[in-house]
C-alpha cells in the first residue's frame, strides 16, 4: 500500500510543489478562468490606462488564499506591458528596503506587495507619499542638523493583496483606486481550470471524474490543481495513467476527503462543536484548544469554508454548528434553546 499524506491537499496556502508547476498560471485576463465581472472590469481600466499612456491606478485585492490573486497581479503587469516587482510585507523590515525597491523601478512598473496587512506603521506612511505623488520621503542626517527631502520615483502601479483586508488601515485603504474582491470559485469555473490544467500537464482525465473533482476543491484554484496532481499519482500507479470515477474516489478516500471537501480535521472540529459542547454556541479561542489549532487557523481557514457551506454560524456568543453538520456527519440534529435562538 502507498501512504498518503492530506496535511496539506486543501490548505490554500503556497507550498513548495505549487512552485513547480507556474505553467499553470495564465499570462492573460483571457486565459485566466472565472470571475467574469472582476475581469470585465479590469479589462476597461487596462485598455484605458493604455489608451492614455499611463499607469494602471493602484488595485487592492482581497479574498481568502488560493484564489489569484499573485496570478492577477502578474497579468497586470504583462496587460500593460510593465516589469513585475513582488515583495511581501513581513519583508519589508525597515522604510529603507522599500526605498531601496522603488528607487530602482522602472516606469509603470506593477509593484506587488503581498500581505499588505502586515505592514509596519513606519513603512506604511512613507509608502502614502510615493502612492499619491511619486515621491520618497527621506531624512538625511541627524539631530539639529536633520533635514528631510523627497525623492522623485517613475509612476508605477502598487497591487497590495491581502486574506485580511480588515486589517488594513483606513488611510492606506483608502490610496488604491481600484478594490476587488476575489471571491470562491462556482464548479463550473472551476471545471474549466482543471480542464485547461489538464491540457497543460498532459494528464486525461474522464469528465465524470472532473466534476467530482470540481466538488470538492473549496472552490480554490490552488486547491484544484493540487487534488488533480495528486488523482494523476493514483492514476499511474493503479490506473492506466486516466483519471477516472473509480481513481477519484479511491483517491480522495485515500486523502480522507469527503463529497463536499471537508477533510478529516474540518469533521473533527464539527464533531467537536456537536459532541462535546452540545452543537454550541463555544468560543473560537476554547475550540481551537480542543482541536488543537491555533484560533488564527481556525478562523482564516477552516472556519470560511464551513460557514459558507452552511455548517456552522458565528454568533455573539460563539460558533453553532447548524442541521446541515448533523446531517452531513450522519448524525440526528438534537438543536439546544441556544442553537434555536441562533438558527
Amino acid at each position: 500500500m502507498i501512504e498518503t499524506e492530506n496535511n496539506d491537499i486543501l490548505s490554500g496556502e503556497i507550498i513548495a510543489e505549487d512552485k513547480k508547476d507556474f505553467a499553470l498560471r495564465p499570462q492573460t485576463l483571457d486565459d485566466f478562468q472565472g470571475q467574469k465581472a472582476l475581469k470585465d472590469n479590469l479589462k476597461i481600466f487596462l485598455k484605458a490606462a493604455k489608451a492614455r499612456g499611463e499607469s494602471l491606478d493602484h488595485v487592492f485585492l482581497s479574498g481568502p488564499p488560493g484564489l489569484g490573486k499573485t496570478t492577477l497581479a502578474g497579468i497586470i503587469a504583462h496587460e500593460m506591458g510593465a516589469e513585475f516587482k513582488v515583495t511581501s510585507a513581513p519583508a519589508l523590515d525597515k522604510p529603507k528596503d522599500l526605498a531601496g525597491l522603488l528607487t530602482t523601478i522602472s516606469p509603470n512598473t506593477v509593484f506587488f506587495i503581498d500581505e499588505i496587512h502586515r505592514l509596519k506603521p513606519a513603512i506604511e506612511e512613507m509608502l502614502y507619499v510615493a502612492m499619491e505623488d511619486f515621491e520618497l520621503d527621506w531624512v538625511i542626517g541627524q539631530g539639529p542638523s536633520a533635514r528631510s527631502i523627497r525623492l522623485p520615483i517613475p509612476p508605477f502601479t502598487l497591487v497590495g493583496a491581502t486574506t485580511k483586508s480588515g486589517n488594513v488601515s483606513s488611510p492606506l485603504f483608502s490610496r488604491f483606486g481600484i478594490n476587488i474582491r476575489m471571491n470562491l470559485y462556482e464548479k463550473d469555473e472551476i471545471i474549466s481550470i482543471l480542464t485547461r490544467s489538464a491540457a497543460i500537464l498532459d494528464i486525461k482525465i474522464e469528465k465524470n471524474a472532473m466534476s467530482v473533482l470540481a466538488t470538492c476543491c473549496r472552490g480554490t484554484p490552488r486547491v484544484a490543481n493540487r487534488i488533480l496532481r495528486r488523482m494523476r499519482d493514483f492514476a499511474q500507479i493503479y490506473g492506466d495513467d486516466v483519471i477516472t470515477l473509480e481513481t477519484v474516489k479511491f483517491g480522495l478516500g485515500k486523502l480522507e476527503i469527503d463529497e463536499m471537501g471537508l477533510e478529516k480535521h474540518d469533521r473533527e472540529l464539527l464533531r467537536a462543536i456537536i459532541e462535546k459542547y452540545g452543537g454550541g454556541p463555544v468560543g473560537a479561542d476554547t475550540l481551537a484548544i480542543t482541536i488543537g489549532e491555533s484560533t488564527e487557523t481556525l478562523e482564516d481557514f477552516y472556519e470560511p469554508y464551513l460557514i459558507q457551506q452552511g455548517f456552522i454560524q458565528r454568533t455573539p456568543r460563539g460558533r453553532v454548528a447548524t442541521p446541515a453538520a448533523y446531517k452531513h456527519l450522519g448524525l440526528e440534529a438534537q438543536l439546544n434553546e441556544d442553537q434555536r435562538l441562533f438558527l
